[in-house]
């Protein structure tokens, strides 16, 4: 049976993943605060100063608090400063499934390797390290750039035939998974 995710780093090449705090939250909106883009396809609204900032990041802490998600910063290593967002949630150790979602990073950092990096370490974190057997993704169907990238990992549409807006789902198995992380470590 998976173990549900607790505080954990996570170190790649790129990118560092640690727990996230109210004090990532002066250079995270640095990195992406008040880009429309970066905020068009997340659930909370554009940031448009640090304490808008603050009260979405204060909302991610509090389901942490209440175990129902494990809210990470990621850091550029080469710089040590927060660039963007990420998130496991949604999980049921029953069923063996989680969610990666909440991403965002500053668009400096788009197509830089740094979200698939991010995408690699948590999915390994996932499968290999807490056992569990399915990750999922739930995507605007309007958000092409995202649609494109969860399909870069390897993820499927968990219903092909769901109507092409709203909410689309993605799925990646654990008997999937060995295949798409060597193509995402040879990439």
């Amino acid at each position: 049976m998976p173990t549900a995710p607790t505080a954990v780093v996570l170190e790649g090449r790129l990118v560092r993943l640690e727990p996230l705090t109210a004090a990532h939250v002066p250079a995270l909106f640095e990195a992406g605060g008040r880009d429309e883009e970066v905020w068009r396809h997340l659930s909370a609204p554009t940031p448009q100063t640090e304490d808008g900032l603050h009260a979405i990041v204060a909302g991610r802490l509090a389901d942490a608090a209440r175990g129902h998600r494990l809210p990470l910063a990621v850091l550029d290593r080469a710089r040590g400063r927060a660039i963007g967002t990420t998130n496991l949630h949604g999980w049921d150790t029953a069923t063996g499934r989680i969610e990666i979602g909440g991403t965002w990073f500053g668009r400096r950092w788009w197509r830089t390797g740094a979200n698939r990096e991010t995408k690699l370490l948590l999915m390994a974190h996932a499968f290999d390290t807490l056992g569990f057997t399915e990750i999922r993704w739930r995507v605007d169907a309007a958000n092409t750039r995202s649609r494109r990238a969860v399909t870069r990992l390897g993820a499927r549409p968990a219903d092909p035939a769901a109507p092409p807006h709203g909410l689309l789902h993605y799925t990646l198995t654990a008997t999937d998974w060995p295949a798409a992380r060597a193509r995402l470590t040879t990439r």
